[in-house]
């Protein structure tokens, strides 16, 4: 969990120079095939991710971040749905200003991987049960 407060403090300090964007609770932050160019970071409230038609969903905390899939891929689509459970503070962060927070902080980018796969053992863990 460490891993994920380090997260979060370089996502303030980035967020002070950066693009912040207030949601409320029940908005829908993206929706599965639209185009992405963004991922983001949750700097306050809960945001839940659903996909397959909301067969599947993971609800992540301040300090996470989602839409990473827009950096890497060309051409991007969104693969599923992110909806604010609560009225959140999100980091935009396109590939450039990914890349200057990584340059600037370069912790960043193996905290957020430490981030990344945590979540990715607890989905593997809940879909074993």
């Amino acid at each position: 969990m460490a891993h994920t407060v380090h997260a979060l403090d370089t996502m303030r300090a980035l967020a002070a120079k950066g693009e912040v964007r207030d949601v409320e609770a029940g908005s829908v932050i993206f929706r599965a095939g639209e185009a992405g160019d963004c991922m983001f970071g949750l700097l306050e409230g809960t945001v839940r991710l659903s996909w397959n038609a909301d067969a599947g969903h993971e609800d992540i905390q301040a300090g996470d971040v989602f839409g990473a899939g827009a950096l890497v891929t060309a051409e991007h689509r969104r693969y599923g749905h992110a909806t604010a459970l609560t009225d959140c503070r999100l980091l935009v962060m396109n590939r450039e200003k990914f890349l200057f927070a990584v340059q600037e902080a370069p912790m960043f980018a193996i905290e957020l991987l430490g981030s990344i796969d945590q979540r990715l053992r607890d989905l593997k863990g809940v879909t074993r049960n």
